[in-house]
Parts: structure tokens; C-alpha cells; sequence
């Protein structure tokens, strides 16, 4: 029996956990240094008591980029075994999170077997699930009945939940007085944004805040601070309704460190280029350095179908920047559900862009695997080659769709390879390239 409650409470005593351990291990970090960090809130170990199936991952600075997969049904995309597919490919591929965004039907049963089978750690967000789980509709729901659907996903053993706590009353009154293109693209974010203007209360998360430390504290559950003023144009970036949550957003992770409950902070979703390396930076200083999460940026407006792409590029900048955590993007994204095939592509896009962030940060051993790539095609080894490759089977397809005569080569330069005539050089042989007949 621990005797702890949140890796907070144990990094506070002085304790070093065997998570700590862990992801210490899998950061090439000293432990007592990831404990001093869990204990200030600037590293989050998102890790509930209850996900036993759990490999523990840190989040936050000087770590390695971290990215997260959405997926989940929907009304009109109900098949949980396409989203167990995406579950097994995410996991394949090394993804650090999940994010179940079910928001159709009684979700519980696919969600407990993701956190049964799953070695990333699990996120949700309740809000999404409300009006399914309560069987009612949004005015008819209390702020209570929120609370139950928080603790039921924490029961179940989901690692981090997004909650939209700073979307309060001066938030909205920030939001109305500037005026935005894109109004609230959050989706949580504009259902409480409706449920406030309906009913005329407080937001329920930031009244009963203090109930809510208290449910996730119980669990080890991280709150993910949601920004459901996040922008969502390049229009609307970095307006009065964004800075407004995100000071509340730093106020809310302070009092929820003194409950020692771990924090992330959600940010922006659409932002052009020269303005995300200063969101990072105002983020860090506004929410005393907790971990940062952000959703893309798309750094521009007009790619739907290759999002993916554009949001590789925003997240790559932020994590270069300071964000430590990248939320995915699918070409399906302002489109429809993603399939499978789209997942892939968000991850690998991701994990492209966190993988360069991480070069760039120099953290620790992140520009091995480049060395060791550079060097298998400094000496034509193909196979090796496809062992360090982010996605090993799209490699091998594109390599033997076209094969080359000589297989020291490839089929765009063949005889003319570079690598080839250079080593060809240096070993004192000579380079030929007309056959004799």
C-alpha cells in the first residue's frame, strides 16, 4: 500500500516512485531530477492507480516531445472495432497517449478495454461523454451531474482529462467584447459556452473546482486545463479571449498544485508562424512552466485534407519552442472521422514534427538514430536503412515499387548515386557508366 495519493504528493515527500523511475529511465535522466520536477509541476506523470496496463511517460521541459492519438466513435462513425484497429496501430507506432473522444452512446465498455490493453497512458474528455452517460439533454444537466461523469472516467482508470476550467464568466465577457471569426471551435468548450448562456450559472468546473481536485487527486488523475478559447483561425490567434483563459488557466494549475494534483496546459489550434515561438514563451510564464500541450498550431487556414501537413509544421515550431506534449492531426481533420489509414498518416506527421523539436532542443540521445540512418545510406544498406525508418512499411513500399537494377542504388539516380560513386572512389576502385557491348 503506497503512501501517497498523486505522484505530486510522493515527488513533495521525497518519495521517488517507480513511475518516476521509469520515465527517468526512458529520458536518460537522473531520478531524484524528475522528482524534483514532478514536485514544482513543471514535469506531469500522467499515471491513474488504476491503468495497471500503464508504461509510464513524462511530460514537460527537457523531455522527450510526447504526441497523443484521438480517436473514439461518433454518431454517424460507430464501428469500435475500426477504433480498436487505430488503438493497435497508435500503439504499434509508439505513441505516447490516447485521447477517447467517444461522444455517442454508452462509451464506457470500449474505453475500459482501451485502458485494459493499453500501455500509453489514456485520456478522455468528460464533457464529450455528459449527454450519453446522463441520458440528458444540456440545459436538464447539473453541475453536479458533470462531477459524476469525472469520476466515473477516473474510476475507470483514464490518465488525464480535459477539462475546460477557464472558460468562466470573464473569459466569455473577453471573448464577446473583442469578436471573432471563428467564435469557439472547442468542442467541449462551446457546450459549456452553451450551457452557461442556458441556464445563466457559472461555469461548473470553475465553481466546483475544489470538488474536482478532490476526484481527480483520489484517482491520479492529471487535469489537462482545456483552452476552449483556443483560436480557430490564424485569424483569431492570440486574441483578448485566449490570453484571458489562459491567465485563469495559470491560476487554476497553481491551485490544483496545492491539492497535488499534476497539470497540462491546452493550447492553441490554429497560428501563424511568427506568432507561435511567443505563445510558447507567454504560455511558460503565465502557467509557472507546466507542461504545454498544444493542438497543432495549423499554421495555415486552407490545406483541409493535408492538415496533417500543416500542423506538423506549427507543432514542430512550438516543440522547438518550448510546447511538450503534440496533439495529432489527421488529413481528416475539418472533413470527417479519420479511417485508419489517416491515423497513420497523423501519427507519423507528428511524430515527425516532435522527433525534429527534439534534435532541436538537443535532448538527450533524440539525434542518434539520425546519425545511425545517415550512416546506412552513406553505405547503401537498404535494410538497415528501413529499421531506423519512422514508418518501416511505406519505406519498403516506395523502394520495391520501382526496384533498381543495382541494388547498391536506388531507381532515380541509379548508376549516378552519389554514395555509390563516392565510395566507389574512396576505395580506389573505378566508377563506369557505359557498358561495354
Amino acid at each position: 500500500m503506497r503512501d501517497y495519493k498523486t505522484q505530486m504528493e510522493a515527488a513533495k515527500k521525497g518519495i521517488i516512485t517507480p513511475e518516476m523511475e521509469l520515465v527517468a529511465k526512458k529520458e536518460y535522466w537522473e531520478p531524484e531530477k524528475i522528482r524534483e520536477k514532478v514536485a514544482v509541476g513543471e514535469i506531469a506523470i500522467p499515471a491513474n492507480c488504476n491503468h495497471t496496463a500503464l508504461s509510464a511517460e513524462g511530460v514537460g521541459g527537457g523531455l522527450r516531445t510526447k504526441i497523443n492519438v484521438n480517436l473514439g466513435i461518433s454518431g454517424d462513425c460507430k464501428n469500435y472495432e475500426v477504433e480498436m484497429e487505430k488503438v493497435d496501430l497508435a500503439i504499434s507506432f509508439g505513441c505516447e497517449a490516447i485521447m477517447d473522444l467517444s461522444n455517442y452512446g454508452k462509451t464506457n465498455t470500449f474505453r475500459q478495454q482501451l485502458i485494459e490493453k493499453s500501455p500509453a497512458m489514456i485520456g478522455t474528455v468528460p464533457m464529450y461523454d455528459a449527454i450519453g452517460y446522463l441520458e440528458k439533454d444540456l440545459r436538464e444537466i447539473t453541475a453536479k451531474d458533470f462531477l459524476r461523469v469525472i469520476e466515473a472516467h477516473a474510476k475507470e482508470g483514464v490518465d488525464f482529462q480535459t477539462i475546460h476550467a477557464g472558460i468562466n464568466r470573464r473569459a466569455i465577457e473577453a471573448f464577446k467584447r473583442e469578436g471573432r471569426l471563428t467564435n469557439i471551435v472547442s468542442r467541449g468548450g462551446s457546450l459549456i459556452f452553451a450551457w452557461m448562456e442556458m441556464t445563466g450559472n457559472e461555469n461548473p468546473f470553475y465553481e466546483y473546482y475544489d470538488e474536482v481536485l478532490e476526484i481527480l487527486r483520489t484517482y491520479d488523475v492529471t487535469i489537462s486545463l482545456g483552452d476552449a478559447l483556443r483560436p480557430g483561425s490564424t485569424h483569431d490567434s492570440t486574441d483578448a479571449g485566449q490570453i484571458q483563459e489562459l491567465i485563469e488557466l495559470g491560476h487554476l494549475a497553481k491551485r490544483a498544485w496545492e491539492k497535488d494534483v499534476q497539470v497540462m496546459i491546452e493550447g492553441p489550434g490554429h497560428m501563424a508562424m511568427n506568432e507561435i515561438a511567443a505563445n510558447m514563451t507567454l504560455q511558460k510564464r503565465l502557467c509557472h512552466n507546466a507542461p504545454f500541450y498544444v493542438l497543432g498550431p495549423l499554421v495555415t487556414d486552407i490545406a483541409p485534407g493535408y492538415d496533417h501537413i500543416t500542423s506538423a509544421i506549427g507543432g514542430a515550431i512550438a516543440a522547438a519552442n518550448g510546447a511538450d506534449f503534440l496533439c495529432y492531426v489527421t488529413p481528416a481533420e475539418h472533413l470527417r472521422l479519420p479511417d485508419v489509414n489517416d491515423v497513420r498518416e497523423g501519427i507519423v506527421a507528428s511524430k515527425i514534427a516532435a522527433h525534429a523539436a527534439d534534435i532541436a532542443k538537443g535532448v538527450p540521445h533524440a539525434r542518434e538514430i539520425d546519425d545511425k540512418m545517415s550512416d546506412a545510406r552513406r553505405r547503401v544498406d537498404w535494410e538497415e536503412m528501413f529499421s531506423y525508418a519512422l514508418d518501416r512499411k511505406k519505406a519498403e513500399d516506395y523502394f520495391n515499387s520501382a526496384p533498381p537494377a543495382d541494388e547498391h542504388t536506388c531507381s532515380m539516380c541509379g548508376k549516378m548515386c552519389a554514395a555509390r560513386t563516392v565510395n566507389k572512389v574512396l576505395a580506389g576502385e573505378t566508377v563506369e557508366f557505359v557498358e561495354e557491348k
